[in-house]
């Protein structure tokens, strides 16, 4: 696999990664200008020149990495026998700079239930540089007509059409941030509880009014739920200082709060797991 089919691998599974390329070469040097390879946290697709060059662009990398660095770096090799070198000499004899560019996960958010609000929060969210899974257990709402004016944003849209929309819920990618809008309070509930049986999402959002969530409370913690994992969820979903019960308004609030859950800018750090989960769209 070449570095450019890795990394769109990694960019459709929610993976970071960093791109090195050889920006310039003085003298005698393995790889010309151009080459080009990618580093994820565990591989490595195509080389700029293998040795110390390598072994030491890809250590960087993943310190990028693990430090969730956004800013691209240069580095600069002299490729000669006095050269300090921690994987081993290079005597080429030439002087190479390295380009380190990391691009980190975007961050994931998934509606379940495309109805009247999640079709104008999807309709938002499109223009974020997010992955926005769009999940219905109605075929027609999911369908590419339906979604015509959600597609071709910055997002990668991913609708998905399933009769037991909880089961989706295992897929998602750990930090996701999930909102439940269903058409259903029963798929609502059972949503609920597949999404507190995971301990790793971003957050949990639930439309409904202060007396919906006092009746999904108590269920949930008759199926076992602590008093801890129960308060994950955030209900009514979005901003309380923006009212109104009409959809647009119900989206523009949700997507507001979203975004304060976010990073700053979406598509270049992995969503914050801290700052507890989406919180207003009271509706019955």
């Amino acid at each position: 696999m070449d570095w450019l089919e890795a990394l769109q691998r990694l960019r459709s599974s929610g993976r970071p990664g960093v791109l090195a390329t050889v920006t310039g070469v003085r003298g005698h040097a393995p790889r010309e200008a151009g080459a080009k390879m990618l580093i994820g946290a565990d591989g490595a697709w195509d080389s700029i020149g293998g040795g110390n060059l390598e072994a030491t662009v890809m250590d960087r990398a993943r310190a990028m990495l693990d430090a969730g660095t956004t800013t691209p770096e240069s580095l600069t090799f002299p490729l000669n026998e006095r050269a300090v070198t921690q994987h081993g000499k290079q005597c080429c004899g030439g002087v190479v700079d390295v380009l380190l560019e990391p691009f980190l996960a975007r961050p994931t958010v998934a509606v379940f239930g495309v109805g009247h609000v999640g079709h104008e929060l999807a309709r938002i969210l499109s223009r974020l540089p997010i992955r926005l899974h769009l999940v219905d257990s109605r075929a027609e709402q999911v369908g590419a007509a339906q979604l015509a004016d959600v597609v071709g944003g910055f997002a990668e849209v991913h609708p998905v059409h399933s009769p037991v929309p909880d089961s989706i819920l295992g897929d998602l990618p750990a930090g996701s941030h999930v909102l439940i809008l269903t058409h259903d309070h029963a798929e609502d509930f059972l949503l609920c509880d597949a999404a507190l049986r995971r301990s790793d999402l971003g957050s949990i959002g639930l439309i409904g009014s202060s007396a919906k969530w006092s009746r999904f409370r108590s269920r949930l913690l008759a199926e076992g739920h602590e008093d801890a994992v129960v308060e994950r969820i955030s209900c009514p979903i979005g901003l309380p200082d923006i009212t109104g019960k009409t959809p647009a308004v119900i989206a523009i609030s949700v997507a507001a709060r979203l975004l304060q859950l976010l990073p700053s800018n979406p598509g270049e750090r992995n969503g914050e797991h801290e700052g507890g989960p989406v919180a207003t769209g009271a509706v019955p």
